[in-house]
């Protein structure tokens, strides 16, 4: 497994309150974390970073390579239960981190399986012979399309977009999605934020990110969401089977 991975404040924000975290465990199995805060410019940067924090350390602690799907399943669900509670408690102490919260997709993906875990609007896909799209937004606007009131296509541009339902560390209690996906030799996980699922097209995900050397597939990706606005943070991860 080989990870590859880049963030950036994009075109408009002053500060970039994207966080990440990638490594590869001891069995060669990789692990990455991606997190997008929110509650104000000081606090959403703070949530994120929290969050990657402890639920990385959490996993790269209790990481036992002969765990299997369900197993690991659940480690990183209690990682992001874990996580949620100290960003939440902070929001509780300090008044000026009120309200902040963040998003957070994981994955640990080994030689023939993959499984994630998400709560928010941050994404993962697989990447085979076509792009996938694993996990659910929890926001405003995937409602909306599920409910048939709004096309995939409107959702694109509509005024609460960024709206999300579910977010790390805003109440006591989260629950985060879960997906086991099988995956071979060639497959890539792609992990990213709104910054640049909302700019990118998956089709031109898919495109740049077979026809490019792997070592530059980020920035290109970065790159491209930016020429197309960079109204956001960006953050891309690319895990390589």
């Amino acid at each position: 497994m080989r990870i590859f991975a880049k963030t950036d404040k994009g075109k408009v924000r002053t500060i970039n309150q994207d966080a990440y975290a990638a490594s590869i465990l001891p069995d060669g199995a990789a692990l990455a974390v991606v997190c997008d805060g929110m509650g104000g410019s000081i606090a959403g940067d703070i949530a994120s970073k929290t969050a990657v924090e402890v639920i990385s350390q959490y996993i790269i602690n209790a990481y036992n390579a002969s765990l299997d799907s369900e197993s690991l399943l659940n480690l990183i669900k209690n990682a992001i239960i874990s996580a949620n509670i100290d960003v939440y408690d902070l929001t509780v102490k300090d008044s000026v981190l009120s309200g902040m919260g963040t998003t957070a997709v994981v994955v640990i993906a080994k030689k023939d399986f993959a499984v994630i875990c998400n709560v928010g609007d941050s994404r993962a896909y697989v990447l085979g012979d076509t792009i996938t799209q694993i996990t659910r937004d929890h926001s405003v606007v995937q409602s909306l399309v599920e409910s048939g009131k709004l096309t995939p296509q409107e959702a694109l541009v509509h005024p609460k977009k960024n709206v999300i339902t579910r977010a790390l560390g805003v109440e006591e209690n989260v629950l985060p999605d879960v997906y086991n996906v099988q995956i071979s030799e060639g497959d890539m996980i792609l992990l990213c934020t709104d910054g640049l699922s909302n700019y990118i097209q998956p089709q031109i995900v898919f495109d740049i990110v077979k026809s490019n050397d792997l070592n530059k597939v980020t920035e290109i990706l970065i790159d491209k969401a930016n020429s197309n606005g960079g109204g956001d943070n960006i953050t891309a991860v690319v895990v390589s089977h």
